[in-house]
């Protein structure tokens, strides 16, 4: 093999790896499929409550299902309230036992579950 085919087969073997380097970063850098809806966040939610308390103590809490999130969520202004869960999607919550709070269960923009705990 002559001087001048190794220098070529080397300058060869450089050029494919620097394609195929390019071509690692090139999918790296290709940008994800944008999703058609961000999820919604889920707060901002309720703080432990008010003395006052609020609209929904005066009312069981089997008449909060059914409603519209945003007519709920105004009922509950100074109560004690979490997401529980939203269109299948769940939220983290904690484990202690809060009788006052309630867990709002969303499905298509209407409460479908509440429970308390």
């Amino acid at each position: 093999m002559t001087a001048m085919q190794t220098v070529i087969r080397s300058r060869t073997h450089q050029l494919l790896w620097l394609a195929v380097g390019g071509a690692l970063l090139a999918g790296c850098a290709a940008q994800p499929a944008e999703p058609s809806a961000p999820a919604p966040m889920p707060g901002p939610q309720g703080s432990r409550g008010t003395p006052a308390g609020c609209a929904a103590d005066k009312m069981p809490d089997d008449t909060l299902v059914g409603k519209p999130e945003a007519e709920v969520i105004a009922l509950l202004q100074g109560c004690a309230w979490r997401l529980g869960e939203r269109d299948g999607q769940q939220f983290p919550g904690t484990m202690d036992y809060n009788p006052q709070r309630r867990t709002l269960g969303i499905k298509a923009g209407k409460v479908v579950w509440v429970r308390r705990g």
